[in-house]
């Protein structure tokens, strides 16, 4: 695979970004492309190596080594090496529905599971996959196509996210008819609303959603189940219903002062944003704005950050991102080896933009939010904090000990809780009367995605908890297989 010496006589090239300052004027996506013959390069470092853990996908502790899907990567990096671009094309689409997307926002755990990686930088997997896709959609060799044949079957899936999009994708493959159900006004889920425009374009979520219209998914917004229609309504209808929700259940914090104004959750603020900017008119809730405002984001994830580089567009004041954990180091540490993904610290998009705008970094690390105080008028005004550091307790587990002394006041007029999810928001699952595990997620057999409820399925966060892009449309490749399983026996009985 690639060139037998590649990985020894070309080094890893990425691609360039806008310059930060130049982009925060606007909301287009901050990443730019390689030229073909550089991308050929990129491909030609893929090793001949034995076993190729790049697309293993596996689940190991808190971390994902490999890609989910068993993305055919050697194969296709072969080939783009050799400039058979559409031939790269056909490898990548038949584990992949939806590269555009993995292409641009997932963290690539194939590059911290390549073997190249285990004493050089790992192959430049992420921008490959990109490049073939976008290529595919210019040259127009990615059009609608249709199945030849409907077997009669009805299909209900309910979310539009990535999981939602790849099960109603597998399914009408099949041959099934399949009517998507969005509660938003949107098709596409967090993919929509949840990433912020600079990392995805909508239009490249609406360019998919378009094709797969073409090819006689229907798709439904502004339906929730159980407010809009019912549960009886769907069973009704239709033969199987596969729940795709998600698990959007906000973590939060129960601190003094959690009740005063200006205080939302990021993803809350993500949409808010979004929906603002694609059409401010279709804005029903009022808008979220930073300008002019020091911006605090609690928590040191993506969504985090992504609230970073949302309130920079907004011209805010200031802002600064917690996180509890230390800086993590610039190498792997023993506790994180190759294969698992490399936890190291890095600059992203937003970071370097908050350089540009701001003149620094806006993280602050080891640091613990400890009540909120507000104005006269009940809306928030400052934080107050203190430094923590990682001990080991009488049990040998580790813990945050606070620091004596360390106590801090910030200025805020407005604050963004970006701590995670719990879990999948339970009314949906209520209706339906779903079996729920220890941790609210759906309950479904162990490797299997059907429920407690005969022809109800499940599939993606709801399922597993919240997780990445990949998971979600491994999820729903897999329960696609496994619905369509169910309703060909079901169909030869009778």
């Amino acid at each position: 695979m690639g060139k037998a010496a590649g990985f020894i006589e070309y080094k890893r090239e990425v691609p360039g970004e806008r310059d930060p300052g130049a982009r925060l004027s606007d909301w287009k996506e901050y990443q730019q492309s390689l030229p073909e013959g550089t991308l050929q390069k990129q491909g030609a470092r893929c090793m001949d190596c034995g076993t190729p853990f790049c697309h293993t996908g596996v689940q190991w502790s808190h971390s994902t080594i490999g890609c989910p899907l068993y993305n055919l990567i050697p194969e296709w990096n072969d080939l783009v090496y050799q400039g058979r671009w559409q031939e790269a094309l056909n490898r990548l689409v038949k584990t992949n529905n939806f590269p555009e997307f993995t292409g641009r926002v997932c963290p690539a755990p194939c590059e911290g599971s390549c073997t190249a990686a285990i004493s050089d930088s790992a192959v430049a997997i992420k921008i490959i996959e990109k490049a073939i896709v976008d290529k595919g959609f210019k040259e127009g060799w990615i059009i609608p196509k249709p199945p030849r044949f409907r077997t009669g079957k009805t299909i209900a899936v309910i979310g539009s996210g990535p999981a939602g999009l790849a099960c109603a994708d597998e399914l009408n493959k099949k041959g099934h008819s399949v009517t998507v159900f969005e509660r938003s006004d949107r098709v596409g889920g967090l993919l929509t609303y949840g990433i912020p425009n600079m990392k995805l374009e909508k239009e490249v979520v609406d360019r998919r959603v378009r094709l797969l219209e073409a090819e006689g998914i229907q798709f439904v917004t502004n339906k929730e189940v159980g407010k809009d229609m019912s549960v009886k309504q769907l069973q009704e209808q239709y033969h199987a219903i596969v729940l795709c929700t998600g698990a959007q259940k906000h973590r939060d914090l129960s601190i003094e002062g959690r009740g005063l104004a200006g205080i939302h959750f990021a993803m809350d603020y993500l949409t808010n944003a979004t929906k603002k900017l694609l059409n401010e008119r279709s804005l029903k809730e009022k808008a979220i704005s930073a300008t002019g405002k020091d911006v605090i984001v609690i928590g040191g994830g993506d969504t985090g950050a992504d609230c970073v580089a949302t309130a920079l567009r907004q011209r805010c004041k200031s802002v600064v991102q917690f996180g509890k954990h230390p800086q993590p180091p610039t190498t792997r540490p023993a506790g994180n080896p190759w294969p698992e993904y490399p936890h190291i610290f890095s600059l992203d998009y937003a970071y370097a933009e908050a350089n540009a705008q701001l003149g620094k970094d806006p993280r602050e690390y080891s640091i613990l939010t400890k009540k909120f105080i507000g104005d006269k008028q009940g809306r928030v005004k400052e934080l107050h904090t203190v430094q923590v550091q990682k001990v080991t307790d009488g049990k040998g587990q580790l813990i945050l000990r606070e620091v004596p002394g360390s106590e801090k006041i910030w200025p805020a007029q407005l604050v963004f809780i970006a701590v995670g999810f719990s879990g999948p928001e339970e009314d949906v699952i209520q209706a339906f009367q779903l079996t729920q595990d220890k941790r609210s997620t759906v309950q479904t057999p162990a490797g299997g995605y059907s429920t407690n409820v005969k022809g109800v399925f499940a599939a993606g966060d709801v399922r597993r908890g919240q997780s990445l892009v990949v998971w979600a449309i491994q999820e729903g490749r897999s329960a696609a297989w496994e619905c369509d399983r169910y309703l060909m026996e079901k169909a030869a009985q009778l």
